[in-house]
């Protein structure tokens, strides 16, 4: 019998064409773990893609090799086909027209007439026969990749890999890890496995960034020795390791660092440090010279600094048609569902992280969202 190392390379190999995909709230471990799985595919010669909704702006980790190369949607994931039977009369002449929103395909048969009962529809196959999830706990995580198409993920054969406990175990083949701090060094066992010599300098750099990101640099107590054995495995074969620290840790420029100190400045805190969170004024993203994507960092900053925080939210005020309105982020750890907390607020994203919106300032936003999501959070008794 396969085992799952066995089993994944054996479906890799049959595929032609193979889609990498992960969940829309991007973060450094799916990113460059799909990296690196895009940059080994090509190494064994296939057609890889990798796309991934985007729920908000990461540039992070653009200087990993092929970041450009991440789609935000699918396109031409099937082909529609209309048959025609030419039992009876060849075709002369195909042409087409665009007519009130509508494609006309005019046939010229050669001799005879074509009926309505000649004309067929149908869909093609999918543009791809394998799909590879990476760092994604369930399939509506993906956002509008899954939802788009979702006959494609339930007909498509799917390689789930992950480390983390939530995840719902949703492939025909799971890789799931619990004792793995990120799904690089999953991937990078697996790649070991597969074969240690397709593994080049900048697989081995997006391998180490997904490890370093997960740990903030080693600094996490989630450092295991197998996790830093791997590190020094990627080092040793070309991990670009102080390009990666240089660009995640050392690059903050003064005017975010300056827009994290007012947060800082604002911090809250109740139910012993489970609740934590902070306001930013539109003044405030005028003053330092940012915008609300160099937002992404600072949760994760606060999660590490706050170990003992279950919810962070940030609420920042925005201006629509001459009126105030605030942009609030929750985000929760894998014991508590970010969406129910605020469900009423239709929000968007995934369970760790939500989004929602409320016509009104930062003020009466802070009041009300804080309240809410305490009397919710009572309700479960964390």
């Amino acid at each position: 019998m396969l085992n799952l190392d066995q089993q994944i390379l054996k479906q890799i190999k049959k595929a032609n064409n193979i889609l990498i995909t992960f969940k829309k709230t991007w973060n450094g471990d799916a990113i460059a773990s799909s990296l690196a799985f895009y940059l080994l595919l090509k190494k064994m010669d296939k057609n890889a893609t990798i796309a991934a909704e985007c729920f908000d702006e990461s540039t992070s980790y653009n200087f990993l090799p092929s970041f450009d190369l991440i789609q935000n949607s699918l396109n031409n994931l099937r082909k529609f086909i209309v048959s025609v039977d030419i039992t009876n009369t060849q075709v002369r002449q195909i042409k087409y027209k665009i007519k009130n929103d509508k494609l006309n395909f005019i046939i010229s048969p050669k001799g005879g007439f074509f009926s309505s009962d000649d004309v067929k529809t149908h869909s093609g196959e999918f543009k791809y026969n394998l799909i590879i999830t990476i760092d994604t706990p369930d399939l509506e995580a993906l956002g509008a990749i899954y939802d788009n198409d979702t006959e494609f993920f339930y007909q498509v054969p799917l390689i789930n890999i992950d480390h983390h406990p939530n995840n719902e175990s949703y492939g025909q083949i799971n890789l799931i890890e619990l004792t793995a701090v990120s799904s690089a060094e999953i991937l990078f066992n697996l790649f070991t496995n597969i074969s240690r010599d397709l593994i080049d300098e900048d697989i081995a750099t997006c391998l180490l960034a997904g490890i370093i990101s997960k740990t903030r640099s080693f600094k996490t107590q989630n450092v295991t020795p197998q996790a830093l054995s791997a590190s020094s495995q990627l080092v040793a074969i070309g991990g670009r390791r102080q390009e990666i620290v240089n660009r995640l840790y050392r690059s903050r420029s003064i005017n975010i660092l300056k827009l994290w100190g007012r947060i800082l400045a604002r911090l809250k805190s109740e139910m012993n440090n489970k609740l934590i969170w902070s306001v930013l004024a539109e003044t405030d993203f005028q003053k330092t010279n940012t915008d609300k994507n160099d937002l992404n960092d600072v949760i994760d900053e606060l999660m590490i600094n706050i170990p003992d925080a279950k919810i962070i939210v940030l609420i920042y005020e925005t201006t629509r048609k001459k009126n105030k309105e605030s942009e609030i982020l929750i985000y929760s750890t894998k014991t508590v569902n970010s969406l129910n907390l605020v469900k009423e607020y239709k929000p968007g994203g995934t369970k760790q992280l939500a989004k929602i919106k409320i016509k009104q300032g930062i003020n009466n936003s802070e009041k009300e969202i804080i309240e809410k999501i305490k009397l919710e959070l009572n309700k479960l008794s964390i």
